[in-house]
């Protein structure tokens, strides 16, 4: 059957996981030029060449507006207005943006709850399938960051100009998991990274709470590598789609792809997916 594996040795983010799969494409420009179709409007999606010790993949970058946007925890505000960025200096940021930037649809500094991701989400030119994965890898987030705050799913809200980078990762994940249409996905244990990481809440340990909460009955580790490798976002993109976790399956490869992180380390700062034919014989767990 048509398997797919993701290596996590270094962890994963949205943009990481999204090169990763772009790569198994035969035509990228003409998935990106879809992607950058589907009324996301303000937000861009590119993909370039990387190197990670001396290994060649693609980077994707996100810009929203006029300015990237950093891939955050997702920005994460609670409805007391404490305005609680919930902002971290990922390991794994491929984005950066000035909040003091006016972005062209003035939007920055609104909040985006649970009901709007499903009315941005609705709006878009893509299928009910995508729509509704979408959908599940936001309801993961919701979930954990609400209970990391201690706040029903209510009252979390994701800050709209962040919050527009990550439903351009999870969207676009989620259209590559339909283009490929594996019928077996399986993953590494996720390396989480260690040390602690800070945002404005305070400096919080590696891995942060809402990814953490969201590793749950996921085989995760830990590790001599400084810094955050796994985003929440990351996470419950690999909770939704990954059906087995543990060594690479007997399968017979057929193409790989590389998505690098934009940080370096001793190892190379990629997710890694493969994508071939196994007997299905599962060899991991959930």
């Amino acid at each position: 059957m048509k398997t797919l594996f993701l290596e996590c040795n270094m962890g994963a983010a949205g943009d990481m996981l999204m090169a990763a799969l772009l790569e198994l494409l035969a035509d990228k420009e003409a998935f990106l030029k879809k992607l950058n179709n589907i009324g996301l409007e303000g937000v861009k999606v590119k993909a370039e060449p990387s190197q990670k010790c001396g290994i060649m993949g693609t980077h994707i970058s996100v810009l929203v507006g006029t300015a990237e946007a950093e891939e955050t925890s997702i920005d994460v505000d609670i409805t007391n207005h404490e305005h609680d960025d919930h902002h971290h200096d990922h390991d794994h940021s491929h984005h950066h943006h000035d909040h003091d930037q006016d972005h062209h649809h003035d939007h920055h500094h609104n909040l985006t709850g649970m009901k709007d991701i499903e009315m941005i989400l609705s709006k878009l030119n893509i299928s009910d399938k995508v729509k509704k994965d979408a959908l599940g890898v936001y309801n993961l987030i919701a979930d954990a960051e609400s209970r990391a705050h201690g706040r029903s799913v209510d009252e979390v809200h994701f800050h709209e100009v962040g919050n527009l980078d990550a439903v351009a990762d999870i969207v676009g994940v989620s259209l590559l998991m339909e283009e490929l249409a594996p019928e077996r996905v399986t993953a590494s244990p996720v390396h989480v990274g260690s040390g602690f990481v800070r945002c404005s809440h305070g400096v919080l340990p590696v891995p942060a709470p809402a990814t953490a909460y969201i590793l749950l009955d996921i085989p995760s580790y830990g590790g001599k590598i400084r810094g955050e490798l796994c985003t929440p976002t990351g996470a419950a993109l690999l909770k939704h789609f990954v059906k087995e976790f543990g060594p690479m399956p007997l399968m017979k490869t057929k193409q790989i792809g590389y998505g690098m992180g934009k940080k370096d380390f001793e190892a190379a700062n990629c997710v890694r997916a493969f994508l071939g034919e196994s007997d299905g014989d599962s060899h991991g767990s959930k």
